[in-house]
C-alpha cells in the first residue's frame, strides 16, 4: 500500500515539489470515499479542505432561483477541486456532489494554512498551482458560457 506522501508525489499538481514540503502536505491528509449523490462541499458552508479525486467524477454545481442545480462543470480522475480553503472567509463557493462513488485525497486547509504560514515557500509552491487551476476553470467557464448564450444573443446592427 502507498503512503500519502507517495500517492501525492505520483499527482501531476504537486510534480516538482521539494520532497519534505510533500511530506508537509501528505502529512494533512487523508483518503475518503463518497458514495454517488453524497455532497462533499456545500455553498456557504465552511471550507476546511480540498480533495484530489483518485476515482470517480464529481459534478460541481450552483443553486439557481427558479431552477434548481446547474451544473457547471464535472470533475474525474486525477482532477484537484477546491480553493475556497485559501482566502477569507473560507466558505465554498459551490456545491460539489459525487456522481458515483468517489475515492479522493482530502487535504486539511486549517492544517496547510498553518503550515503555509510557517513555511511561505511552501505556501508560495500551493498558491502557484491553485493558480493555474483557477485560471483554467475560469478559461472553462468562459468557453461554457459562449457556448450556452453565444446562440441566442440577438443580431446586433452591423452584425454580418
Amino acid at each position: 500500500m502507498k503512503s500519502m506522501s507517495q500517492l501525492l508525489h505520483e499527482h501531476p499538481f504537486f510534480s516538482g515539489m521539494d520532497a519534505n514540503q510533500l511530506d508537509i502536505v501528505a502529512n494533512c491528509g487523508a483518503n475518503h470515499i463518497y458514495n454517488a449523490g453524497e455532497y462533499i462541499a456545500r455553498e456557504n458552508a465552511p471550507a476546511d479542505q480540498f480533495y484530489v479525486i483518485r476515482d470517480g467524477q464529481v459534478a460541481v454545481e450552483c443553486f439557481v432561483p427558479n431552477h434548481g442545480a446547474l451544473c457547471l462543470q464535472t470533475l474525474n480522475s486525477g482532477d484537484i477541486f477546491g480553493w475556497s480553503w485559501l482566502f477569507p472567509p473560507y466558505l465554498w463557493t459551490f456545491d460539489a456532489k459525487a456522481m458515483d462513488e468517489v475515492h479522493a485525497i482530502r487535504l486539511d486547509g486549517k492544517c496547510l494554512r498553518e503550515k503555509c504560514e510557517a513555511d511561505p515557500a511552501l505556501g508560495y509552491q500551493l498558491m502557484k498551482r491553485f493558480a493555474q487551476i483557477i485560471s483554467d476553470r475560469v478559461r472553462a467557464t468562459r468557453v461554457q458560457l459562449m457556448d450556452v448564450y453565444g446562440q441566442q444573443r440577438p443580431p446586433l446592427a452591423g452584425d454580418q
